[in-house]
């Protein structure tokens, strides 16, 4: 009997520990990212600082600053329908900011890997 419930606790572990989420984001390299940015129906977001994202951006990238106390607040704001494109720096704060988009429901999340830091394709000022 012992064995029996032994083997059902360890098969349902399994089974726990393999199910995905459905509310989980994707981190991509640069060239994964530049291929979304075409497609429609996207939005791409800076979450670094306002003195950073002066200094350069990704074209057509929106700020909402990581920092910000209203910076969940900001996210309630966003179209859930909409793909989103997260970057920050190094991807600290845009994996942080992509769990987040994540946990409020959105279900086409996408983190850039290594951040702005990394990023070889155009920047605009």
């Amino acid at each position: 009997m012992k064995t029996l419930i032994l083997l059902l606790f360890i098969s349902f572990s399994f089974v726990a520990c393999s199910q995905k989420s459905s509310s989980s984001f994707q981190n991509v390299d640069n060239q994964k990212f530049a291929e979304l940015m075409k497609e429609s129906n996207i939005v791409i977001i800076d979450v670094r600082t306002p003195e950073e994202y002066k200094e350069g951006h990704i074209p057509h990238s929106m700020l909402i600053n990581f920092y910000d106390k209203n910076f969940s607040q900001n996210l309630d704001t966003l179209n859930k329908s909409k793909t989103y494109l997260v970057y920050c720096a190094a991807g600290g704060r845009s994996s942080k900011a992509s769990t987040q988009l994540s946990g409020k429901g959105f279900k086409n999340v996408y983190n850039l890997e290594h951040g702005f830091s990394q990023w070889d394709g155009d920047v605009a000022k």
